[in-house]
């Protein structure tokens, strides 16, 4: 009897040490076969890309590098499930080719720059000389589709349906033509070579760059279907139209549809307009009140550590200024001294124009060495104080009234507050409130700068500074106390 119980027992347990076998093996399979999936979902999203090109020779070089690298962190914040291209020239420096393969994850293709045949057009504007680079992106042959940035893009959502499309599909932001801004492409290298063909032939190109070029060599994309992407996954074949949304020009910010398009996705936002009104320009915002939004996904991506020793340097600077100029008052009478009538009236005149001139210095040279991509949370009150201390080095120089050689600073204060308010309903309601401030600020402006005239020219009259000395070959012995 204790036999049979042991013998039962003996086979329970076998089934028992089979059983969970059989569990490990069922297992190990099935992560072996999630395993390859995975793999295969990788592979396949590998096969395409987001790309955007980048080259040197021009003054922005350092902005537009900034740029890229803020457009490649967005795409990986927004999970984009491809690889992030950047075709670069041969000429652009090496630290910044590492730091997009090592802190961006960018794959950088290095390729020769194109050379532009239309650089010679009456209408060709010397910034886009290079920008034929962007061809090149029909070369990247190892991915079935390839999305084309421009690197001033915002993305406010994930686009890798956009992968679905066909061959070549862009967005008619102008009515007649579409803008080469985002456009997705299948790379070919026979269409690759045939472009270089053509600008080898001179095309015709209205506008000498890559917008005029590739335009010309899909005249007929107008007249093709707009692209939805199907439910199924599947890649389309032929040309396409894409929603507007997947291009909003920021101007819309500005009508009452606040970067909502009724139809079609909203996904990217683009600034094709004014060269000097980039969102990562400090001074765009609050002109364009957008400008905060692509500064917020630089602030979580990139950050700002670039530019913080020159903030902080310079505040430095303005505030040394500021205390000197608060402790030590010089006066017009120790710069010159007039010995005849026809010499009085050639130094006020000099003085005169090198009180403006040194206002107007105070106004416009904070401007310009601020760094360019800071955020304009730190660029406007940089500017500021910048103003603010060269103007007190102009009014304790040559003896002015402190509140109208501070007046535009006032006013660029309150233009600013107008423009940043954000309740306005719509870009109409604000441009009107903003040339409303203007013309009821104008009157005081043009009084200031009628009372700056005014005190610069008593200051000069007074005896006390400038002695008149008529024919007398000595100055009187009050004037040496002076000094």
């Amino acid at each position: 009897m204790a036999w049979g119980k042991k013998k039962r027992c003996s086979s329970n347990g076998g089934l028992m040490r089979l059983m969970v076998v059989m569990a490990v093996l069922l297992s190990g399979l099935w992560c072996v076969s999630c395993e390859r999936e995975k793999e295969k979902e990788t592979e396949k999203s590998r096969r395409n890309a987001y790309a955007t090109m980048m080259y040197v020779g021009t003054p922005r070089d350092y902005e537009f590098y900034v740029a890229i690298r803020v457009l490649l962190k967005s795409l990986a914040t927004l999970d984009a499930q491809a690889d992030r291209v950047v075709i670069a020239s041969l000429d652009v420096p090496p630290r910044w080719i590492r730091a997009l393969e090592k802190e961006d994850g960018a794959k950088v293709v290095r390729v020769e720059n194109l050379e532009n045949p239309y650089k010679h057009q009456d209408n060709f504007d010397k910034r886009f000389k290079l920008s034929l680079n962007k061809l090149y992106a029909w070369s990247l042959v190892e991915y079935d589709r390839v999305v084309m940035l421009d690197a001033d893009n915002l993305f406010l959502h994930n686009t890798d349906e956009l992968f679905q499309c066909g061959q070549f599909c862009a967005v008619f932001i102008n009515p007649c033509v579409f803008h080469t801004g985002l456009f997705v492409l299948q790379p070919s290298m026979a269409v690759f070579k045939d472009m270089v063909h053509e600008l080898e032939n001179g095309r015709e190109n209205p506008d000498g760059a890559d917008q005029g070029f590739i335009a010309s060599y899909f005249p007929e994309l107008l007249d093709k279907p707009m692209f939805y992407p199907p439910s199924n996954g599947t890649r389309l074949d032929g040309t396409y139209r894409l929603p507007l949304g997947y291009q909003m020009d920021a101007s819309y910010y500005y009508l009452k549809l606040r970067w909502s398009i009724p139809c079609g996705p909203n996904s990217v936002i683009t600034f094709p307009g004014a060269p000097w009104l980039k969102p990562w320009y400090w001074w765009s915002w609050p002109v364009l009140p957008l400008g905060i939004q692509w500064h917020d996904k630089r602030r979580q991506t990139l950050g700002y550590g670039a530019e913080m020793a020159v903030i902080l340097i310079q505040s430095a600077i303005y505030l040394g200024i500021i205390a000197m100029t608060r402790f030590a008052r010089p006066s017009l009478s120790k710069l010159c001294y007039r010995r005849s009538d026809k010499s009085i009236s050639l130094v006020q005149n000099t003085l005169k124009l090198v009180a403006l001139w040194s206002i107007l210095a105070a106004y416009t040279t904070p401007f310009f060495i601020i760094p360019h991509t800071v955020h304009p949370l730190l660029g406007w009150p940089i500017y500021l104080l910048g103003v603010f201390a060269l103007c007190s080095v102009a009014i304790n120089a040559f003896l002015l009234p402190m509140l109208p050689v501070l007046m535009p600073w006032f006013g660029i204060v309150g233009v600013l507050m107008v423009m940043a308010f954000p309740w306005y309903s719509d870009g109409v309601v604000r441009a009107l409130c903003v040339f409303g401030y203007a013309f009821c600020a104008a009157p005081f402006v043009w009084a200031s700068m009628t009372r700056i005239m005014t005190g610069l020219h008593q200051s000069l009259e007074r005896e006390a500074f400038l002695p008149r000395i008529g024919g007398e070959s000595s100055p009187p012995s009050w004037f040496n106390k002076l000094y």
